[in-house]
């Protein structure tokens, strides 16, 4: 692999921001819905705990997926074409 030029990195960077912002606000929301809950209604203690570790459990593996399945995608998405406004180089 050759050296990576200035907009190249900035690229990655631009990629790796909005991978870590997009996880944060999708596991922010799967966290919502399953522990909303324990907010809204009076349950059991061992029910909101269990609802509290569920939605913890499921935010982090959501973070973790999307954070993967993003950069994966940009890893494998053709470069960019030549001219502005155009969908191929052969356009």
């Amino acid at each position: 692999m050759g050296r990576r030029t200035q907009a190249d990195r900035d690229a990655i960077t631009v990629e790796i921001g909005y991978a870590l912002i997009s996880a944060t606000l999708v596991a922010a929301l799967t966290f919502g819905a399953i522990a909303g809950p324990k907010l809204m209604f009076t349950m059991p203690y061992a029910a909101e705990r269990g609802l509290l570790f569920a939605g913890l459990a499921a935010a982090g593996i959501v973070f973790a997926v999307r954070v993967v399945t993003v950069l994966w995608r940009f890893s494998r998405a053709p470069g960019q074409p030549s001219q502005p406004g155009r969908t191929s180089p052969d356009s």
